[in-house]
């Protein structure tokens, strides 16, 4: 079981992935992302979706996402920074792929969303959610992604 989360610069998206279906899930400010980590889950695996320089200048939005990532992992036992690329050539086998590429590649590997009456394996995610599990999933599916950080020891 291991934690997918998809930062953002004011709310941080989890989901808690067990291999086959989402156990949990939710959109939380920075803060209640850390206790959640601390409190309720420190003895599983963190995977996050890690930024990357595309040579495109930046605003503060991404240096508050930036900061914030490095937030999680510090509140992690064990931390996984996936970049978004590698999470697209995974599941998709393009760098290419757009969001909603990314979300049926998921839906095709997990399963469906379901309904009320019966929820399938994704039943709950939408929105940024679909992001955080893309993390989970791939972090799930492979040992290491050839771009992936890794802070020196």
């Amino acid at each position: 079981m291991l934690i997918g989360i998809d930062p953002g610069p004011i709310i941080q998206s989890y989901v808690v992935f067990d291999g086959e279906r989402v156990i949990a899930s939710g959109d939380v400010p920075l803060a209640e992302m850390v206790r959640l980590i601390y409190q309720d889950h420190s003895e599983l695996m963190i995977a996050v979706e890690h930024i990357e320089c595309m040579g495109m200048a930046v605003g503060k939005e991404v240096f508050t996402t930036v900061f914030n990532c490095g937030r999680i992992f510090s509140a992690a036992t064990v931390c996984r920074m996936i970049p978004r690329r590698d999470i697209k050539m995974h599941l998709c086998g393009s760098n290419r792929a757009k969001d909603s590429n990314v979300r049926q590649a998921v839906i095709d590997k997990v399963g469906a969303v379901g309904t009320k009456r019966n929820p399938g394996p994704c039943y709950g995610v939408s929105n940024h959610l679909w992001s955080a599990l893309a993390v989970a999933v791939t972090a799930t599916d492979l040992a290491r992604t050839p771009n992936e950080f890794f802070p020196p020891e």
